[in-house]
Formats: C-alpha cells, structure tokens, sequence
C-alpha cells in the first residue's frame, strides 16, 4: 500500500498540538512534532523558550529534514501525520517536498492566536504567528492541484470533532478512525522536547475540549497586537473562504 504523507500546516496557538494527539492515536499512524523547528531557529538567531535545547536535540539540516519526510515509513504504519508551523518555513527553507505530500490547512482567527500567543511569549512580529507563510504554502498547493487544499477551523474541530475528522480524512483519502477521538494525556514520546514549555494544556487533555456553550467575542487587544491582527485576517479570511463545512 502507497503511504499517506500528511503537512498539517498551522500557526501556534491552535489545536495542532490536539490534532496531532488525535492522528497519532490510530494504530496505522506515525506523527512528528515540528521538524523545522531547530533548523528554523538555528538559521534566524531567533530567541524562543528552550533556544538551546531545541537546537541540540533537533536536527538543524533543513534539506535532510525535508528527504526524510519523504522517506519510508516503519514497518506496520502506512499514515505519516507532520505537524507543521507555517512560521518556520521562511524563504531559505526548501519547499519543493511539499509538492510530494498531502497537504492540510488548520485555521484560527488571528485575534484569538495573539492573545493566547502573548501570555507564553510577549514579544511577537506578524511573521511569528504565520498567516503569510500559511496564504504562500496555500497558494502553492492550490496552484498544482488546481483547486482549494483541505482547510479546517479550529473552533470548527472543537465543536464536532467526529464530524470535522471524519470529512477530513476522507478529504486526504484515508478512513476516519474512531481512536482519533481520544488519547492517553501526559507528554507524549512524539513530542518536541519543547513540549514542557508550550503543551501544559494538552498535556491534561484525553479529548478535544468543547468550544464555550457561548460562542466568546474576539478579544480586545492592545493598539500593537490589533494592527498584527488586521494585517493577519486577510490571510485567515482567504482560507476561511475555503474551509471544510461542519
């Protein structure tokens, strides 16, 4: 059987993390966490939580990251899940791989990312949160397949999980799975040793939390944060147009 490779591309503070939880608990799946993330932070000299450690556990070879999640799969799994942040994929980064797997687009208002974004890291740019990078890979995928990529909203997800996992796995082409409904909590093997700084949340978690009973108003955000957030949503609109329906 032919493997199905899947990018899910994201920005932080959505439910990627919940996600990847969730493919990883069918038993014909591998997952990985991030796999730019050293290579990203080892070419921008940017200063994140765990900087050091992240290099030195990660490999730092963008090219070698990139053959090997077109490589083979272990024995026994047929599904490679690959959580990705649109963010670490800046011009140096390659991007013909992409062209080779199949691609998924998470999606979460902007407003929501930077006030969930800034209580873990207060310094934040509008290339940190990953809208542009995510509208450029979108349209990259669009362009060669000639028609929109799978796109899923978050809230989307939360409200009906069954629902939203199942139309996405038949849009990627592989049976929806019932275990992707829960998963053990605690750290997982598969996650990035970043994990202790980001995942306190999903580290609780054996399910995708419920959305609010009452769907809860954009945040108001200071004056700095609200213009990233305008120069974000046009970005997050030109998927949104496309995203799969509950």
């Amino acid at each position: 059987m032919r493997p199905t490779r899947i990018a899910m591309w994201s920005g932080p503070r959505n439910i990627s993390t919940a996600m990847m939880r969730s493919f990883g608990a069918r038993a014909d799946t591998i997952v990985t966490d991030e796999p730019f993330y050293a290579a990203y932070l080892d070419k921008t000299g940017l200063d994140h939580p765990m900087r050091d450690e992240i290099i030195a556990d990660g490999e730092t070879d963008a090219d070698k990251v990139a053959a090997w999640l077109s490589g083979p799969l272990p024995e026994g799994k047929s599904v490679f899940y690959q959580k990705h942040m649109t963010h670490h994929m800046i011009p140096s980064m390659p991007r013909g791989w992409i062209d080779h797997v199949e691609n998924a687009f998470l999606i979460r208002e902007p407003e929501r990312v930077l006030a969930s974004y800034v209580v873990k890291r207060e310094s934040v740019e509008l290339a940190d949160i990953g809208y542009v990078a995510q509208g450029e890979i979108f349209e990259q995928v669009a362009d060669r397949l000639g028609k929109a990529p799978p796109v899923i909203a978050a809230s989307d997800v939360r409200a009906n999980p069954r629902s939203m996992l199942s139309r996405l796995c038949a849009a990627l082409g592989i049976a929806f799975d019932d275990a992707m409904l829960s998963w053990k909590p605690g750290i997982h093997e598969s996650d990035g040793i970043w994990a202790s700084h980001w995942y306190h949340q999903v580290e609780k978690s054996t399910g995708f939390a419920p959305p609010p009973a009452k769907e809860e108003p954009l945040p108001a955000l200071p004056a700095e944060l609200r213009k990233i957030a305008d120069e974000a949503r046009p970005y997050y609109e030109r998927l949104a147009e496309h995203r799969i329906m509950p």
